[in-house]
């Protein structure tokens, strides 16, 4: 059974009660200090003010990031592997920060919504990706090749990602798909690991980690959210077996086959 640990406080001051090197994948969606009088988003198809929430005004942003990503990497395993997700709004501000750490730069996934909503503004181009740095303390970390070729019908994966946008199963706004989720955790973890987020928001780690038979540390910040997350892994059961995603078994029989094959080889080796 998943050791579930969800706690309610800011993460800085949550990640300082970790031991050293203990936890073996981090997933964080960090606030990305985009709400706020001088920012806008649309809303039915109106500009409005965008205001996701407190959680997301942050007064130094790269203060911010260097703290909370200098707190991750010291809890994190020597093979264990962080993946960050942002946009171009706070992504630039941690790759500087992974390259000031000394970190070894694994990937940068780029995140293509084929169905991304489109920009009522006629100055840009409508934005449809999302970044994820991949990193590791050294160039010795844990990473599942195999099933990131059999995912990908027996070929390579690229770190061109085409997962579309799924309709928000919570109130909260910067919601992850559980199908993006599902394949970072299955490429950079094993059963019986443990996954921290630090963002946890709605949940949406933490239900993939159990589903997974992974372990889970999440931190929230908002007593709302933090509530939503709590009844959404409850709410999952597992029966003592892996849960794999219908998407994800449904997209060939060879697949299926190799993913209940592993579930069963590590129910018999642990």
């Amino acid at each position: 059974m998943s050791d579930i640990k969800l706690q309610l406080r800011h993460c800085i001051e949550l990640l300082k009660k970790i031991p050293s090197g203990s936890v073996n994948q981090i997933f964080a969606d960090p606030p990305y200090n985009l709400s706020g009088a001088t920012f806008q988003t649309v809303q039915s198809g109106k500009m409005v003010t965008c205001d996701k929430g407190d959680w997301d005004i942050i007064e130094d942003i790269h203060e911010f990031n260097e703290t909370w990503v200098k707190e991750c990497i010291r809890v994190l395993a020597d093979d264990g592997t962080i993946w960050i997700s942002g946009t171009l709004h706070n992504h630039p501000s941690i790759g500087v920060i992974l390259k000031k750490l000394n970190l070894w730069i694994v990937n940068d996934v780029i995140w293509f919504k084929r169905n991304a909503a489109p920009l009522l503004s006629k100055n840009r181009l409508a934005l449809s990706t999302e970044l994820i740095w991949i990193a590791s303390k050294s160039k010795k970390y844990y990473f599942d090749y195999d099933t990131a070729k059999m995912i990908n019908g027996g070929k390579q994966m690229r770190n061109l990602w085409e997962i579309n946008a799924e309709r928000h199963k919570t109130s909260h706004p910067t919601e992850k798909p559980e199908t993006l989720i599902e394949r970072i955790i299955l490429l950079g973890s094993k059963q019986g690991d443990t996954i921290l987020d630090p963002f946890t928001g709605s949940g949406t780690t933490g239900v993939v980690a159990k589903r997974l038979k992974r372990n889970f540390i999440g931190f929230e910040i908002s007593p709302v959210y933090f509530e939503i997350a709590q009844n959404r892994i409850n709410g999952i059961s597992i029966n003592g077996k892996v849960v794999y995603s219908e998407k994800l078994l449904q997209q060939d029989e060879q697949l299926r086959m190799f993913l209940e094959e592993k579930a069963i080889y590590h129910s018999v080796n642990t």
